[in-house]
């Protein structure tokens, strides 16, 4: 329980650093794609985790990543609006015989079908709101849902990356 709480907690200040000081940087094709790693924190929150505390994180990592832009909310609103939608989401994909205690929702656990379902799911909400809520009009529409699209793919690419770097079940073979 306590190597969980220390182990999300470093995940969030590494994940909003990097973000904050590096990937707010990168933006590809003239800013129509900008990564936003710091989502894959909110993937990887436990399932069991109640709605208030993640609605609580949710606004706390949210105003962090708008001190480190300058953007007066417009993060926060995107992470609520994602810790909102989270638990609604992992009922409608849950597993039929449900999910096991302690289950995290990463890909190795989950495999890549439920992870892919999960995770583009909740990137494309984030971008869709932070996107539209940041231009704050339906002019040019098509444009920000392109960068919406560029956006979350460029997003889901680097989530899959870490995935598959740092939270894949490592086993081990004796020689």
């Amino acid at each position: 329980m306590v190597n969980d709480i220390a182990g999300n907690i470093g995940r969030f200040i590494v994940l909003v650093l990097l973000q904050g000081l590096i990937l707010n940087d990168v933006n590809l094709w003239q800013g129509m794609a900008i990564p936003y790693l710091y989502l894959l924190f909110f993937l990887m929150l436990p399932i069991a985790l109640p709605q208030w505390a993640e609605l609580l994180i949710g606004l706390v990592c949210g105003l962090a990543i708008d001190m480190f832009t300058n953007t007066l909310g417009i993060h926060a609103s995107a992470c609520v609006l994602l810790a909102f939608t989270r638990p609604q989401l992992l009922r409608a994909i849950a597993p039929r015989d449900g999910y096991e205690f302690g289950q995290r929702p990463t890909l190795s656990d989950m495999g890549m079908s439920w992870f892919l379902k999960y995770s583009v799911v909740l990137i494309f909400i984030h971008h869709l709101w932070l996107f539209f809520l940041e231009v704050y009009s339906f002019n040019g529409f098509f444009t920000t849902l392109l960068r919406v699209v560029l956006s979350g793919g460029f997003t889901f690419i680097l989530v899959l990356l870490c995935q598959y770097l740092f939270f894949s079940r490592r086993t081990t073979s004796y020689l």
